[in-house]
């Protein structure tokens, strides 16, 4: 008996061998989720150096004397004259290899013209994405042996942070005999954030001289910073709208991205790239992973820069086949001018509530 069906599109998809007679009807584009913005570097300073070793000097203003009275006519006596601190931090070289056989980078991809193109700009975004994240590591720096033993690390910034500090049993610091940052020993880990930790460090870094304008911590703690500041106990923020103050339609402001303490104002600055920790600094993990806990930090962006002896720039490698071979780099480092200026909070619960 004849068939009588119309020939139908799963008939084409079937014939002969998959996938079949029709042209798969794919969108010539590619959807990204992952934002390129860098909190983190787009706030800071950029600098150079000519050795793997970058150092610089910090130094501050002696306290006030309050016995500071001479004779009339007295001769001079004494030194008042000081000198500064000089510190410094290791270079490290991140780097993304990239091998597209001429094949590939010859076909009809999706989204780009060419792979090789393609896949040169986007591991180039990772690059500076890791850069961001390695910044904020807790990760004591340490020399490269030049012989392919040991790596050259930069000192992270919650490795340079001594003064301005909540939680920590035994404080971080640059160390001058070895010339390294080390690393802090917590408290407690995973301790809750409160008001009064945040107000404390913001009056410890004033007291120092700093003037901090941000507050920077995975989205996750200042989802906690921003709904505490709305709860009663907190008595500073509180819920606007236009209702009947015009024609427009009324906006109800949920958020709070501005944080106004006695000793300066603090930007909320989510980071989506700060990385978080599993327990007390074990192995760093992206927050949105098994991470529980993670740094606050409250900064003064102006003694703050990254540093590069040599930028981002791509090379092309030897050939060894039919494929095109390049590598990424970035020779860099963190410059912290004066610690002073900033304040750490580490270990705090990702999923934890805001206290007073």
């Amino acid at each position: 008996m004849a068939n009588t069906a119309a020939l139908a599109s799963s008939d084409l998809k079937a014939a002969l061998a998959a996938p079949g007679l029709i042209r798969e009807d794919v969108m010539n584009k590619i959807w990204d989720i992952s934002k390129i913005p860098l909190p983190f570097t787009d706030m800071i300073g950029t600098g150079s150096a000519k050795n793997e070793y970058k150092e610089w000097t910090t130094d501050e203003l002696a306290a006030p004397d309050p016995t500071n009275a001479v004779g009339d006519g007295a001769d001079a006596t004494g030194n008042n004259t000081a000198l500064g601190t000089r510190v410094g931090n290791h270079h490290q070289i991140s780097d993304m290899v990239v091998k597209v056989s001429y094949r590939s980078d010859a076909s009809d991809t999706i989204g780009r013209a060419k792979e090789l193109s393609y896949q040169l700009m986007r591991r180039q975004q990772e690059l500076r994405r890791d850069v961001e994240a390695i910044a904020l590591l807790n990760q004591a720096s340490l020399a490269d042996d030049n012989a392919g033993d040991v790596v050259g690390l930069m000192g992270g910034l919650p490795t340079w942070l001594e003064s301005n500090n909540v939680n920590y049993g035994t404080a971080p610091k640059f160390d001058t005999s070895t010339k390294l940052t080390t690393v802090g020993v917590v408290t407690a880990d995973g301790i809750t954030l409160t008001e009064t930790a945040i107000r404390d460090l913001v009056e410890s870094i004033y007291q120092e001289g700093g003037d901090a304008t941000k507050l920077m911590a995975v989205p996750a703690v200042i989802r906690q910073i921003s709904e505490y500041l709305f709860t009663s106990s907190a008595r500073v923020a509180t819920l606007m709208s236009d209702q009947g103050k015009s024609g427009e339609k009324a906006t109800a402001l949920g958020s709070v991205n501005v944080f106004v303490t006695d000793f300066g104002t603090l930007t909320l600055v989510p980071n989506r790239l700060q990385l978080g920790y599993a327990a007390a600094y074990a192995t760093p993990q992206l927050p949105n992973a098994t991470a529980v806990n993670s740094d606050v930090f409250i900064l003064d962006p102006e003694y703050l820069s990254l540093c590069y002896m040599k930028g981002y720039r791509t090379d092309m490698l030897a050939k060894t086949g039919l494929a095109e071979n390049r590598q990424m780099s970035v020779d860099w480092s963190l410059i912290v001018n004066t610690e002073k200026a900033h304040g750490i909070i580490p270990s705090v619960l990702n999923a934890g509530t805001m206290t007073a």
